[in-house]
């Protein structure tokens, strides 16, 4: 399996840098207040992806901790629940006893 990825992963960077050598023209990118980055195509693609990623990851972060704790709290009620039923089941005490003797 990880000679199949390594392989697919040689293909995708062959095939993405053959885009980068094709798409060689220069692009402008227009930002507000007439500020402009002009450059390569492929390095603006690149940029725009890798900050689109980043933005991603940024999003999911909260999500990722949040199952984090859940899980700790989870494994920790596990933990407890397991050490209770190790100790084995547990006959109840009686409510009183009768020490009276009934009438004959």
């Amino acid at each position: 399996m990880k000679f199949v990825s390594t392989i697919v992963g040689i293909v995708l960077f062959i095939l993405f840098f053959g885009f980068a050598l094709k798409n060689t023209h220069t692009v402008d990118l227009h930002f507000f207040l007439t500020y402009e980055i002009r450059g390569p195509l492929a390095l603006m693609l690149l940029a725009f992806f890798v900050a689109g990623a980043a933005i991603g990851i940024l999003a999911v972060t909260p999500t990722v901790f949040r199952h984090r704790r859940e899980t700790s709290k989870h494994k920790t009620t596990i933990q407890a629940l397991q050490s209770v039923s190790r100790t084995g089941p547990t006959q109840p005490q009686p409510d009183s006893v009768n020490t009276q003797i009934p009438p004959q």
